[in-house]
């Protein structure tokens, strides 16, 4: 597997932060990193992420930062170029699968049926990413289908709290969680990142909890 795919999996749980002002970008990593949990995945749905994975990559150059909610090829290219290790897709988009292949750019595209799974497979990925996850079916779901591949692993995104992340994470099928819970909009735009931090030191308390 992929080394930032195995970082991410060391990780337990990925931060899915949607960021409005790429001034925010600094402090919020630095409580992601303050919290146990250096890594973010950057969504691409706003103007100022470009500029926030710049600023998160060059400040703190050892956080594993990437970009989700990439939807083209031209995403890809700008998020690589900001500093973005790693792409995540909401769906399975073939030409950004094609291209992060060629590039070896470590990608993970959302899937939610068998069809989807198979043609991960045919592009010989490991990871994919489950989304939307409690809305697809959550944990029994993921189970179910993972049956007949045994070697996929996943990372379940979408409706992922507190609550069951857990039972997420105590099974072996799942590589790490993608969730906001911790990096929660409106705490980024009234700048609580104290909150923040709290917030994720008792994420990353669940990870060492669940797999020690």
């Amino acid at each position: 597997m992929n080394d930032v795919l195995k970082q991410i999996g060391s990780t337990g749980i990925v931060p899915v932060v949607v960021l409005n002002k790429a001034d925010d970008a600094k402090p919020l990593a630095q409580s992601l990193v303050n919290g146990g949990l250096p890594c973010a995945e950057v969504t691409f749905r706003t103007d100022a992420a470009e500029e926030s994975i710049r600023i998160i990559s060059k400040e703190f150059p050892n956080m594993l930062t990437g970009a989700g909610t990439v939807l083209s090829v031209e995403q890809v290219k700008r998020a690589v170029g900001a500093g973005a290790k790693f792409i995540v897709s909401p769906g399975f988009n073939p030409k950004v699968v094609e291209y992060c292949l060629k590039k070896n750019y470590p990608i993970t595209p959302g899937i939610m049926t068998p069809t989807e799974l198979e043609m991960a497979l045919d592009y010989g990925l490991e990871v994919v990413k489950f989304f939307p996850a409690e809305n697809a079916g959550g944990l029994k779901m993921i189970k179910a289908m993972s049956a007949p591949y045994t070697k996929m692993l996943f990372m379940p995104t979408g409706g992922i709290n507190p609550q069951n992340v857990r039972d997420y994470l105590s099974c072996t099928k799942i590589l790490a969680c993608g969730g906001s819970w911790m990096v929660k909009s409106d705490l980024i735009t009234s700048g609580n990142f104290a909150e923040i931090e709290r917030l994720t030191r008792e994420a990353s308390g669940i990870v060492k909890e669940i797999r020690g």
